[in-house]
């Protein structure tokens, strides 16, 4: 009797460090210039629906949002997210993956986009306490409290980690940097309400958006065929 066995999903043979230096040096120069291409596009078309839709409805706070502090010091995590969402692209196997990812991207990017223009929504107008100059301050006045739901902060940050979490564990990388990677997306997530750039609502949409482009673009494993068996004469 003969047995076949899929190595679909399988951990690398190499070692993790090698393994995750191979996936970042394949591909490398369309990886930079394609994440560099659609950040800088992504702002034009952003703040462009955020300053020419209609009249926003401020989305109500819930009891989660009256619990959560506003905390400052967060800023520098929510600010991570373009690091982030960069690791996803970097450690791409492939061509096939990379453009998975951007598809990924894309689409969440065009769902929010289409909502934010037809059903505009804004965060209330919370009294925080950034000082004139500070990055706070700064972040405040250029991002404004539209383009609330669905959150896109969130979004792409459950799409990147539900990627990751996949292309660590093809890498055989260690339980502690599988880990890292959900603290830091959900610190990222927490931090969009901390610094007082979302409230719940539009962070479960976002979370919402996210999952479903995650697990709509995974890799599925291919059908297993049964063994079969011979007869030697």
């Amino acid at each position: 009797m003969t047995h076949s066995s899929s190595s679909f999903d399988a951990p690398s043979p190499l070692p993790w460090p090698r393994a995750l230096w191979q996936r970042c040096q394949t591909l490398w120069l369309l990886k930079l210039a394609g994440n560099t291409v659609a950040t800088l596009g992504f702002f034009p078309l952003y703040f462009w629906v955020m300053h020419h839709a209609g009249p926003a409805w401020v989305l109500p706070l819930t009891a989660i949002d009256r619990l959560i502090a506003f905390w400052p010091a967060m800023l520098p995590v929510y600010l991570t997210l373009w690091a982030y969402i960069a690791l996803p692209v970097l450690l791409a196997k492939d061509r096939r993956e990379l453009n998975t990812i951007a598809i990924g991207c894309a689409v969440m990017t065009a769902i929010a986009l289409a909502v934010f223009w037809w059903m505009p929504t804004a965060i209330p107008n919370f009294a925080t306490d950034a000082v004139p100059g500070s990055s706070l301050h700064f972040l405040k006045t250029f991002d404004a409290a539209g383009n609330a739901f669905p959150s896109l902060h969130v979004s792409f940050s459950v799409f990147a980690c539900l990627v990751l979490a996949r292309q660590l564990r093809e890498a055989g990388a260690p339980g502690w940097l599988r880990l890292l990677n959900l603290v830091w997306a959900v610190a990222i997530v927490y931090s969009t309400m901390a610094v007082r750039q979302h409230v719940l609502i539009d962070v479960l949409g976002g979370l919402g958006l996210g999952l479903a482009m995650g697990f709509a673009l995974r890799e599925r494993a291919p059908v297993a065929l049964a063994p079969v068996a011979t007869r030697v004469a």
